[in-house]
């Protein structure tokens, strides 16, 4: 079987405040939008906002699609300059600080901002991870 993940979707309340979040704050572009789900291809996978009830429904598992918890989506960039310059971009876009910016005891700098809906993501900056022309980020040892 692929390592590999095709697609993540995140369950949403509102469909116009999360596409601020992720098209003004990181400056991403959508593929596709309907009244109920807005996808955007990313560097080998798609991102999907799904609004919340519709998800569920879609699962068959009303009720558990609820508060975030237990993960962090990542996105790395090349300097701890560029983890202030998207943190601020993305608390102006509706995002919520989780933490700061600062820098870990293994390296590197980063900080947490929650979207609208209170997803938790890590902007990074590690420099022993290249980021490629097509900003994949390779695991370095």
């Amino acid at each position: 079987m692929d390592q590999q993940i095709s697609v993540i979707t995140l369950g949403i309340e509102d469909l116009a405040r999360s596409r601020r979040f992720y098209a003004e704050g990181f400056g991403w572009t959508t593929v596709f939008e309907s009244p109920d789900i807005i996808f955007y291809q990313m560097n080998g996978l798609v991102l999907g906002t799904w609004l919340r009830a519709a998800l569920e429904a879609d699962m068959r598992r009303t009720g558990t699609v609820g508060a975030p918890a237990g993960f962090a989506l990542g996105h790395n960039v090349g300097s701890a300059e560029a983890v202030e310059a998207v943190m601020r971009r993305l608390l102006a876009a509706g995002g919520h600080l989780l933490r700061p910016g600062d820098a870990p005891p293994h390296g590197g700098y980063r900080g947490y901002v929650a979207d609208p809906d209170g997803h938790p993501w890590e902007i990074a900056w590690n420099p022993a991870w290249p980021i490629d022309a097509e900003g994949r980020v390779t695991f370095a040892t």
